[in-house]
């Protein structure tokens, strides 16, 4: 069980990763220009750059405190702070009618629900 939680943990983290840094390194025109992130029109630059910082910090927080040793309780609250981030993004797709992200949303969703579980238990 804690091999699989550790690969979910990499997963999440190298995934929150990617999608956090772009959001804070790119502008928002840059994003939007790639075709895959319309969401980012009806949002502002600091928005987008507040939704990367959240992922970067959640992609942190769901290996290094658990791979430390340090406050290890954080690991899981990061986990439901992913699942927070993927349930909002889940609703803003939804209204806004775009249909191809969504089992995205959910896959992570149910990763990091696995992780927070895992680790609170184990």
């Amino acid at each position: 069980m804690d091999i699989a939680l550790w690969i979910a943990q990499g997963m999440l983290a190298i995934v929150y990763l990617a999608a956090g840094g772009l959001k804070v390194v790119r502008r928002r025109e840059q994003l939007i220009a790639s075709g895959n992130l319309d969401w980012m029109k009806d949002a502002s630059d600091a928005g987008v750059k507040a939704v990367g910082l959240v992922e970067i910090l959640g992609a942190l927080g769901v290996v290094l405190p658990w791979l430390t040793g340090i406050a290890p309780v954080l690991t899981p609250i990061a986990a439901i702070g992913l699942v927070v981030v993927q349930v909002a993004a889940f609703r803003v797709h939804l209204v806004r009618g775009e249909r191809r992200p969504l089992p995205a949303n959910v896959l992570l969703a149910l990763l990091a629900a696995f992780v927070a579980a895992g680790r609170f238990l184990g």
